[in-house]
């Protein structure tokens, strides 16, 4: 079966989150499981610069379509790519005037959306569609799986050329965050190349803007997130951030599936960027690897500390609004906090005033690096990640594989993933991590304060970590779920 796997970053080429470690992941697990995989990207810089070889497939149609006139596009066109390291041929979309910029793919030197956002990633939707159509006369997909707002135009063109009565391919897109819906002016719809009447409520018309997201959910065969509950969650009103009516309209054909952990990137036993490696059996790396933290935070050398480490992106989604309102009382019982992350100006100050505040307890750097993310996931006891909502977490993954017990909210992917330590669980066994509900500093604390509890009993606590470092959320699991779902979307099985 051949896919065409639409996204717009990938590791370790380009990355601003998670979703360029789902694409590293998937795409090559797609393959493993019996898929013909091809990417399709965007040629930012970042990627395009690394390719190692490039042959020009097609220029985007820009001539008329049966329902009217194709998208409005600056010149673009499409190659064929090979990446370093990476077995699966890319399709590159070639347009200079949209993505030839520096630094951040979303946002220009201001912090701001690129004011045409929705023209650059309408090309790459136009692209994937036009690929279902045979704009590589060498291959085309069976089905085309698209990724977060940015592809949401995909299954939309591909729906428009249904509609035109031609043969198209089985269209897949999966929600990465509900949060980030792609809305732009409705003046753009002009621009857009889709059928006018569309645009409307029942289109993909949202409270007067043209929104991606919703374009995707309308329009695309079968709807996917990364975990069940938060499947779940987006289909209610407090969390489907306005499309939750669509959400259970489609609810046939809306299914959670869980995201999974690269072990080639992630896995203790053989990451090279540590100072050992360890592994369930064999801890002691493990111990090196927290002084190795705790000196590079600039932290006391203290073994008996218990080590609370945070990568984030530093927003209120994250629940990191919470930490700074906890750290009093965490520093007060021995504890030290570890800090790896960026966004907003406000948190990002609260956190470096907190380091003058502590000086040896807490340390703080701005900004993400790949070398500091896998050293605090490695070095520190407790991985936080107190999110308001999470659609499904990489983060509590990494911690759970690398014995750092996660601290979690009980939301999306982190209640379907982490294992609270009650009694009950402790005696079960199936305890992994620290997980509260109230989004509140109060709940916050209340798990900490677990934390602390566990950490004065240390065979409780290796048995802990050994469960989690046990467990194994692997991607070839997630691909074969995608396979069951692609091939119910051949010709004759819907």
């Amino acid at each position: 079966m051949k896919v065409l796997y639409v996204c717009t970053e990938l590791f370790p080429f380009l990355k601003t989150g998670g979703l360029a470690d789902v694409s590293a992941g998937l795409a090559p697990a797609l393959q493993a499981v019996g898929c013909e995989v091809r990417l399709l990207l965007p040629a930012f810089p970042a990627i395009a610069n690394q390719a190692l070889s490039t042959r020009p497939i097609a220029s985007l149609p820009a001539g008329p379509m049966p329902w009217g006139p194709a998208p409005v596009l600056p010149p673009a066109g499409l190659t064929l790519a090979t990446l370093p390291g990476l077995e699966l041929p890319v399709y590159l979309v070639q347009a200079p005037a949209l993505y030839d910029r520096p630094g951040n793919p979303y946002l220009g030197p201001d912090g701001k959306d690129w004011s045409d956002n929705a023209i650059r990633f309408a090309a790459l939707g136009w692209a994937g569609a036009t690929l279902g159509q045979g704009l590589d006369p060498h291959w085309r997909p069976d089905v085309i799986h698209c990724h977060d707002w940015h592809s949401g135009l995909t299954p939309t063109y591909v729906r428009a050329f249904a509609a035109a009565k031609q043969a198209t391919p089985a269209t897949v897109f999966t929600i990465h965050n509900l949060a980030y819906q792609g809305l732009f002016a409705a003046a753009e719809v002009t621009r857009l190349g889709l059928p006018k009447s569309w645009f409307d409520i029942d289109g993909f018309e949202f409270f007067g803007k043209v929104s991606f997201m919703k374009a995707a959910l309308r329009y695309a065969d079968r709807i996917t997130t990364v975990s069940p509950t938060y499947a779940r969650e987006i289909s209610s009103e407090a969390q489907g951030c306005g499309l939750d009516g669509l959400l259970r309209e489609r609810a046939n054909s809306l299914s959670g599936i869980l995201n999974g952990v690269d072990d080639l990137i992630w896995n203790p036993a053989t990451d090279a960027l540590l100072p050992a490696p360890y592994d369930e059996h064999k801890l002691q790396g493990k111990t090196l690897a927290k002084r190795a933290l705790q000196t590079k935070f600039g932290l006391e050398p203290r073994a008996d500390a218990l080590v609370f480490g945070a990568v984030s992106r530093l927003t209120e989604q994250k629940g990191l609004h919470l930490l700074p309102q906890v750290l009093a009382d965490m520093v007060q019982r021995g504890g030290q906090l570890a800090l790896l992350g960026q966004g907003d100006v406000a948190l990002e100050r609260a956190f470096v005033d907190a380091a003058i505040r502590y000086p040896g307890q807490v340390g703080v750097r701005i900004g993400y690096d790949e070398v500091t993310a896998h050293a605090v996931i490695a070095g520190a006891d407790v991985i936080l990640v107190p999110s308001e909502f999470e659609p499904c977490g990489l983060t509590q993954l990494y911690g759970l594989r690398y014995g750092t017990l996660p601290l979690v909210r009980r939301v999306g992917g982190l209640a379907d993933t982490v294992v609270d330590c009650t009694l009950e669980n402790l005696d079960e066994g199936s305890a992994t991590g620290f997980v509260f509900d109230e989004l509140s500093p109060a709940g916050l604390l209340s798990a900490v304060r677990r934390a602390f509890v566990l950490f004065r009993r240390p065979d409780e606590w290796l048995a802990v970590q050994q469960r989690g470092m046990g467990l194994r959320f692997d991607w070839l699991a997630s691909a074969q779920h995608y396979l069951a779902m692609y091939q119910t979307l051949r010709p004759g099985a819907k």
